[in-house]
């Protein structure tokens, strides 16, 4: 048998050796070898138990320590102060948030504010003497006096111009028969200016009163002695009522200027047999009806130009296709 190998001295660990058991020294060169039993001299191989060791405790920490360590029970205080930081902060956002709203809504009543001043300035001068009426001129007017229509509404002198009152005017303007139309115009500072638009005349009508001018509608425009130059003279069944007056005065206004200038007498019994007469050469234009009229007159002036009236008799132009001379 073969003898154990001597173990080196135990070194000292802090303890942690000290409950295992002693090693024996190692037996002497006089031991007994072979199959003998051993003597207490004799020295059996340090026992290594299979449990390590239990590790060294660690250093016990401080009170304070483990207190911070430990969860401690929630106390009234500690609620009271999260629920006062809350309430502060809550109080930082609405104070945030209300100056915004503040400043928005000063900027907007700034601004209305602004916009109503001035305003309010500008009716204020608008409506005071600054803009006030001092010139009244009348345009459009060619058949009708102007300067009579302007003094008429002198009334309208210092007034502003915001306030023109549009019914005395219309008053004023009815006055005259030969206005059609009218619309007031305001120019800053002291001009209202009236654009009419004058009643084309068609005729006369020849009466033992004298002579009334009358428009296309039938609306008497004067009454004189005597037929004004380049009028012609409506010798119309029925006067100005009826189909026969309608269509005269839509083949009178269809004319051409020249043409109209030369016609002395406009003839019609009914609506389809308008005849009209050229006074200087007493020639007479055959026309129908009043359909198709400005093709009618551009085929006799047409016709007028190729054979003058001086030339011709009757024009017959009730059918603008086929012209008829004789």
């Amino acid at each position: 048998m073969r003898r154990p190998t001597p173990l080196p001295p135990p070194v000292d660990d802090g303890g942690a050796r000290r409950d295992r058991p002693e090693a024996s020294p190692a037996p002497e060169s006089g031991a007994v070898e072979g199959g003998g039993t051993p003597t207490e001299e004799s020295v059996l191989a340090t026992v290594i138990p299979l449990e390590a060791a239990p590790s060294s405790p660690s250093p016990p920490t401080s009170s304070e320590d483990a207190r911070a360590q430990a969860p401690g029970p929630v106390r009234v205080r500690d609620v009271w102060r999260a629920a006062r930081a809350r309430r502060k902060a809550l109080r930082a956002e609405v104070r945030r948030f209300t100056v915004r709203q503040r400043r928005r809504r000063a900027v907007w009543l700034g601004a209305c504010g602004a916009v109503l001043l001035l305003g309010l300035a500008t009716l204020g001068v608008a409506y005071s003497p600054l803009f006030a009426v001092e010139q009244v001129r009348v345009i459009g007017a060619e058949q009708l006096d102007a300067t009579r229509v302007e003094a008429a509404l002198g009334d309208q002198i210092g007034t502003p111009l915001p306030l023109v009152d549009a019914d005395a005017v219309h008053e004023v303007l009815a006055e005259f028969p030969l206005i059609e139309t009218y619309a007031i115009e305001a120019r800053p500072p002291h001009e209202l200016v009236v654009r009419v638009v004058e009643r084309t005349p068609i005729g006369v009508f020849e009466s033992s009163s004298g002579f009334t001018l009358v428009d296309a509608a039938g609306v008497v425009l004067s009454t004189t002695a005597e037929a004004g130059p380049g009028t012609p003279i409506l010798r119309i069944d029925g006067g100005a009522q009826g189909d026969a007056f309608d269509a005269a005065g839509r083949v009178v206004r269809s004319l051409p200027q020249g043409i109209v200038a030369q016609v002395t007498e406009v003839e019609a019994s009914t609506a389809d047999d308008v005849t009209l007469v050229l006074g200087a050469t007493d020639t007479r234009v055959v026309w129908g009806s009043a359909e198709d009229s400005g093709l009618k007159a551009v085929v006799l002036e047409a016709a007028m130009t190729a054979r003058p009236p001086a030339d011709v008799r009757v024009y017959d132009v009730s059918s603008p296709s086929s012209v008829v001379f004789s």
